[in-house]
C-alpha cells in the first residue's frame, strides 16, 4: 500500500488566549531542553536557570522523551494497543507518539490533549496520520478529566470499549496538590477499558534535593 499520509483531525477552533512570548511555557522550555526551535527567550531563560540548579535537567529531559517512545513502541508491539490518549504531549516532536505506534500498527488510532496555545499552533500542521489510523487533537485541561473523557473529538478517535493506553509523560507535576492530582489520575482510569494501560513519568526531587529550587 503506499505510505501516503493525511490529516485525519476533526475541530481546532478552540478559543483562548494568543501566544505570550513574555513569560516561560512548560511546552517551550521542554522544547528547548530537547534542542528544538519552538521557543523564546523567556523560555531559554527560564530553563537556564533551572539548569544552574539542576545541571542534569537537559539529560533528563532528554531520557525523559526516550522513555516515552519505548513505552509506546513496547505497548503497541508487546502489548497490542491500538489506541492511545497522550494527555500534556507538548510540542509535536518527530517521532511523534502517532508515528512510533503507526510504524508498528498502521490502523492504530491516537487522541493528544493540551493546553498550550503554541501546542495547538503546531497541531494542525504537524500531528498527521497514517490513512489507515487516525490522530486527533484536543485543547483541554489535564485538571479536568471529565472534559476530556466526554469530549466528542476523543470520543470519535478511541473507542472506550477496547484497550486504552493512558500517557502522562511528565506532566502530574504541574497539578498543584490543590487541583488534587491523584483524583485526576483516578477519574483517568477508571474511564479506562479493560486491558488499559498507564504510561507516566514524573518529576521528583527524592534523589536530588537540588530539583526542588529548580
Amino acid at each position: 500500500m503506499p505510505d501516503a499520509r493525511e490529516e485525519t483531525t476533526t475541530d481546532f477552533e478552540v478559543p483562548g488566549p494568543l501566544i505570550d512570548a513574555a513569560h516561560p511555557s512548560s511546552a517551550r522550555v521542554y522544547d528547548y531542553l530537547l534542542g528544538g526551535k519552538d521557543n523564546f527567550a523567556a523560555d531559554r531563560i527560564a530553563a537556564e536557570r533551572i539548569a544552574e540548579n539542576f545541571p542534569a535537567i537537559r539529560t533528563g529531559a532528554q531520557e525523559n522523551r526516550r522513555f516515552l517512545l519505548r513505552g509506546v513502541r513496547h505497548l503497541a508491539a508487546a502489548a497490542g494497543i491500538r489506541q492511545f490518549l497522550d494527555i500534556g504531549t507538548g510540542i509535536p516532536t518527530s517521532p511523534n507518539v502517532h508515528e512510533v505506534v503507526q510504524q508498528i500498527t498502521p490502523a492504530a488510532h491516537i487522541a493528544y490533549v493540551d493546553n498550550d496555545p503554541i501546542v495547538l499552533a503546531h497541531a494542525r500542521a504537524l500531528l498527521v496520520s497514517d490513512p489507515r489510523g487516525k490522530v486527533g487533537y484536543l485543547d483541554a485541561d489535564i485538571r479536568e478529566p471529565e472534559s476530556i473523557i466526554g469530549n466528542a473529538l476523543v470520543r470519535d478517535v478511541l473507542d472506550f470499549g477496547e484497550p486504552i493506553a493512558l500517557v502522562l509523560s511528565a506532566i502530574l507535576h504541574f497539578v498543584l496538590d490543590e487541583d488534587e492530582p491523584a483524583r485526576i489520575v483516578r477519574d483517568f482510569v477508571a474511564a479506562l477499558p479493560p486491558g488499559s494501560y498507564v504510561l507516566a513519568t514524573h518529576v521528583t526531587p527524592e534523589h536530588d534535593p537540588r530539583l526542588r529550587p529548580a
